[in-house]
């Protein structure tokens, strides 16, 4: 491993100097690469879309300049997304607010997967992290066919949470590279999680759940928002990894409205 390398990460202020440097100069095919590499993290581009991919669950998702990073407390979501779905023969699961889709491409086959979200840089990403997905691009429920309406077994969404004024003070590399609209939750964060709840119970099969990932002080919030929506709740969480998720479940006998 150069020395070079580690001690310009480190003077850029990267504390696992030692570690990314042997990353990027496993990636770079030559010594000309390996300098764009290191040029672009050192100006703070995230090391994951440095090198084109992230480490979630065992497996190497593809990342793209310009997308939301997973972050490893996300694999809460996902896990508790497979728990779910097991013991259905073919279920039915909708990633919402998809981003790379890490959650739809930990779910195993059979599975009738689903994809969705606002950017079509993130979506170029899912098509290859979740082949087998089909893919939605637009504004929750609005991108979803209308044939999913009371058939989905699992609903599952990494929507932003963080409220708008914290968003400034987050690390550069989230802030000034990843989509705001991928971080800004609004005033207390959980503006969407009311979104995504509140027509929940149209979309859901008889028994069948949503899934959201929120933070342990926003969780009771967010539980405000499923409980409104008249699904049952419950917390899990994950303190090893900081993950926190609130599942509201569609009762069996609940009829919904048009």
């Amino acid at each position: 491993m150069s020395t070079g390398t580690v001690a310009r990460l480190r003077a850029a202020g990267c504390v696992w100097a030692e570690d990314e440097a042997a990353l990027l100069e496993a990636q770079a095919g030559s010594t000309a690469e390996l300098e764009q590499l290191v040029a672009r993290r050192v100006a703070g581009e995230p090391l994951e879309t440095v090198l084109g991919w992230v480490e979630f669950l065992g497996r190497r998702l593809v990342v793209a300049p310009g997308v939301f990073v997973p972050r490893r407390r996300t694999e809460l979501l996902a896990r508790t997304t497979i728990t779910w779905a097991a013991g259905r023969e073919v279920p039915v699961v909708v990633e919402m607010c998809c981003g790379v889709a890490p959650v739809a491409a930990s779910v195993p086959a059979p599975t009738e997967l689903h994809v969705a979200d606002l950017s079509p840089v993130a979506l170029s990403c899912a098509r290859q992290n979740a082949p087998t997905a089909t893919v939605h691009e637009g504004d929750l429920y609005d991108a979803l066919p209308a044939g999913l309406r009371g058939r989905v077994d699992v609903l599952a969404a990494n929507a932003p949470y963080v409220p708008s004024a914290r968003v400034a003070g987050m690390p550069t590399e989230a802030r000034d590279h990843e989509p705001r609209a991928a971080l800004d939750g609004g005033v207390d964060g959980v503006d969407l999680h009311r979104r995504l709840a509140a027509s929940a119970p149209e979309w859901l099969a008889p028994g069948g759940v949503l899934l959201v990932e929120t933070s342990r002080q926003q969780a009771s919030a967010t539980t405000a928002a499923m409980v409104a929506a008249g699904l049952g709740t419950e917390v899990v969480e994950d303190p090893e990894i900081g993950g926190c998720v609130v599942v509201g479940r569609r009762a069996v006998g609940h009829s919904v409205r048009g």
